[in-house]
């Protein structure tokens, strides 16, 4: 999809985030992982118009739908990288969803779970294995 040269690459996907092969991405700090997607999904989606969240105290479970994105494209479920309870959502996506298109990494988070184990983000793709994915897609 992207026609990008390793730079740009390296600014798409961020080497402190870990990531999912559904295009989700993850950034802990302690045992609280916050959630979002990444610049190829929301670019795959185009214009993102509304954005579905867990409730905060939630349980999520790892590769289970946690949410929805639409987009004017399509409606994508989002999946959770980590099991664990929501302790936060993004609130303001409820009334600017594309924050998610202009500043996926920042503004446009969508929740943070907190785990028993951060160690579980060791599981997921580093940035690297997620340009490589990417490139197959």
């Amino acid at each position: 999809m992207f026609d990008t040269t390793t730079q740009e690459a390296i600014a798409l996907y961020p080497d402190d985030l870990k990531y999912t092969r559904e295009h989700e991405w993850a950034r802990a700090d302690g045992n609280r992982v916050r959630v979002g997607i990444t610049a190829y999904a929301q670019e795959a989606l185009g214009d993102i118009v509304f954005v579905s969240l867990p409730e905060v105290g939630e349980e999520v479970s790892e590769g289970e739908p946690c949410g929805e994105v639409e987009s004017t494209k399509s409606v994508s479920d989002i999946y959770a990288p980590v099991s664990g309870t929501v302790t936060a959502r993004n609130e303001v996506l409820s009334s600017a969803p594309e924050l998610v298109n202009s500043d996926p990494y920042g503004d446009g988070w969508l929740v943070e779970v907190t785990v028993a184990d951060p160690s579980v983000l060791d599981e997921l793709l580093d940035a690297a294995q997620y340009r490589d994915h990417v490139k197959e897609q």
